[in-house]
């Protein structure tokens, strides 16, 4: 009687490493946080509730299109927002988004085989990431919506901008020089926020901040 040779299996340890990266906005970023007002209106629509119209406040809709990382006013008027800032509102942008533009990135260069592969090779641990910005303007803009119609949009715009941020990564799959090339294809092919490149817009776009 022959004993078989049992094959070994060697397990290859996780070397997971973490980097600061700074991303540098080439064009500004328009930002449009989709919030609780917009979400109870497509409820109530849903459910056939029917509320008196009031008087739309652009104000108000710019003010709640942000990621506000610091209390946002209560009252929605240009006086508190400008309030606000002076007392240092900080705002943000979802990491998920930023995640989805640089595996977007790498996929569309043909980097990666498959989108699932490289949204398991990295993390960005934060929910949203601080947006750092020279100037944040009101933008007016005009949309289309279902069935044909168009609506007007208030969103906030932001000028020379910058997003530091952590990355988790496992090095035996992707090295750092890799990783950096997949951020620079997300920010040249995809972008960020409205009317990003990926979209057939020229905002959002970034590259990678050099040290």
């Amino acid at each position: 009687m022959t004993n078989k040779k049992e094959k070994e299996i060697v397990l290859q340890p996780i070397n997971i490493k973490k980097i600061k990266i700074t991303i540098k906005g080439v064009s500004p970023l328009i930002v449009n946080n989709f919030n609780e007002k917009s979400r109870q209106q497509i409820i109530d629509a849903q459910m056939k509730k029917t509320k008196e119209k009031t008087i739309r406040n652009p104000i108000e809709d710019f003010m709640r299109a942000n990621y506000w990382l610091t209390p946002m006013p209560t009252e929605f008027t240009e006086e508190s927002f400008a309030k606000a800032l002076d007392e240092g509102a900080r705002f943000g942008f979802p990491a998920k988004g930023i995640k989805a533009s640089i595996v977007s990135g790498a996929y569309r260069n043909g980097m990666t085989k498959d989108k699932v592969s490289l949204y398991g090779a990295f993390l960005i641990p934060e929910e949203l990431v601080e947006i750092k910005y020279k100037n944040i303007e009101m933008r007016e803009d005009y949309v289309r919506i279902a069935h044909g119609g168009t609506d007007v949009r208030f969103r906030p715009e932001y000028k020379e901008w910058t997003m530091t941020f952590e990355i988790q990564y496992n090095e035996n799959s992707y090295s750092l020089e890799q990783l950096i090339n997949f951020i620079n294809l997300g920010g040249f092919s995809c972008g960020l926020g409205e009317m990003r490149v990926e979209k057939g817009g020229n905002f959002g776009s970034y590259e990678v901040l050099t040290q």
